[in-house]
Order: C-alpha cells, then structure tokens, then sequence
C-alpha cells in the first residue's frame, strides 16, 4: 500500500487537502486500485485511513480468490520526523481497526515505512569513475544505513534512481513499525525492487511504485476538482480563495467511477 496527501497552494485558505490511498490488487504488486478522500484544509493525517485500509483488504479478498492478505506492507509519503508519532497514533492504530473489521480474528503483520525526499542528504562515490552517468552519481541501488543515518531508530538512504542530470538525492526511508520481522537488508532490497514497477518510466524510479502511484492519484484528484471549480466560477479572481466549499460537492467531484478504480487511471 501507498499513501500521500496533496495540499493548496500557499496562501490559500480554504482548499480542502486531498489524500489518496493505493493498494497492490494482485501478487506480484503489479495492479493497483486508488481510493481519494477529501479533507479538512492542510491537514496531513489521513482521516479516512480505517475506511481506506478496510475497503482496499475486502476488494484484495475478492479480487485474488487466494485468501486475505497475510501481511501489510505500507509506504507513507508526505511525513515530516515531527509527525512520526502522530502517524503512529492515529494512521497505524487505523489500520489495525481496519483489519479488525474484516473479521475479529485477523491481524497481519503491519509493516509501515515513511519515504522523504526532501532533505538535503547527498551521496558521492569515493573515485568518480566508479560514478554513473555525466555527473558521476552513485549507481541505482545504493543503500547507506550507517554514520549518517539515526543512531537508535531504523532508518536508511536508499538512492534508487539512475541520475541523468545534476546530483542525485536519495530516498529516506523510516521504518516506524515492523510486525513481520524483516531484516534490513530485506526490506532495502524489497524497496529498491518497488522502484522498478513504476509504469510511466522503463527505468527505476527515486521511490516505491505504491507511494508514487499514490501521488498521483491525489494529483489527479485535485486537477479534476480544480478543472470543476474553475468551470462553476465566473472567473478565477482573488476572491475565489473565500468561497466556502461544501464536503459533499467536493466528495463528488473527486470522485471516480467503479469500473474504473481498478484500471490505473492515475497512469
């Protein structure tokens, strides 16, 4: 699963804040079906997150005939360290409820990492000809998970991506729960394998598939809402940031047909 949440523009003070939920639909993660929800105003938290998680794991029951998911492997975009408990608190303690809900008895192991890409961490390889591309990068699948990285939390750089122009930035990756046990060099290869089921491109991407399918979801959320508003106005002037949005025509417009959640139409 991935999840992001896409804010207003600054300055705005009344956009909602539109988050997005993506699960992998079939066993080689390949396939992901998106759900969006629209929230209060720069709010990170995922207010729907039990819903989200709950709907995903029922259509992931019926859409495979295998069973229910026996593990939980979540990526988190968007999050800052200071919101690490928070997520903790509110969106873990969300997905635990949710599976609840699918029966009583049903607990997989949640494994819940926060991707970061904006930090200022960079990573150079010791002799330059061991370097990739014009500005001689370190090669796709570098992993730093000492010196630089947290003395007593997991966490780890992982630099995925191949660096066509200007200094590669590594993806930072959190690991705030781990109920199944993986080690960490299992989970950097698990990363690192997510980057290379990112459908728009032929090459691996700076972080997980999951995550970003999830961005653009939420992207794709916001330009259909703001295309809507931006036909319902008479014009676009500065006195649109007052208007008062209500939930449910904001719910609506964001919202996406059956047939057509399932199909990747965020690609």
């Amino acid at each position: 699963m991935g999840a992001d949440v896409t804010h207003p523009s600054p300055g705005d003070k009344k956009k909602p804040s539109i988050a997005a939920l993506t699960a992998s639909m079939n066993k080689s993660a390949s396939l992901y079906k998106a759900e969006v929800r629209v929230q209060q105003h720069r709010q990170e938290m995922i207010a729907e997150m039990e819903n989200l998680v709950y709907d995903m794991l029922v259509e992931f029951d019926e859409t495979t005939c295998d069973g229910k998911a026996k593990q939980i492997i979540f990526y988190r975009d968007g999050v800052s360290e200071g919101q690490f408990r928070e997520v903790m608190e509110v969106e873990i303690n969300a997905i635990r409820r949710a599976c609840a809900r699918v029966t009583k008895d049903y607990k997989p192991g949640i494994t819940f990492l926060v991707v970061q890409k904006r930090h200022h961490v960079r990573f150079f390889p010791v002799r330059r000809e061991d370097g990739i591309g014009g500005s001689a990068n370190v090669p796709p699948g570098t992993v730093v998970d000492g010196d630089v990285t947290h003395p007593t939390e997991h966490d780890f750089y992982l630099c995925s991506h191949f660096g066509i122009q200007g200094t590669s930035r590594p993806s930072h990756y959190h690991v705030l729960c781990d109920e199944n046990g993986f080690t960490a060099d299992d989970l950097q290869q698990l990363s690192y394998e997510l980057c290379h089921l990112y459908f728009r491109c032929n090459k691996s991407v700076s972080y997980p598939a999951p995550a970003y399918y999830a961005h653009l979801a939420a992207f794709r959320a916001r330009q259909a809402w703001e295309g809507k508003d931006s036909r319902d106005s008479a014009s676009m002037s500065s006195l649109q940031s007052d208007v008062d949005y209500s939930h449910v025509d904001l719910a609506w417009s964001t919202k996406v047909h059956d047939k057509v959640k399932c199909n990747m139409y965020f690609l």
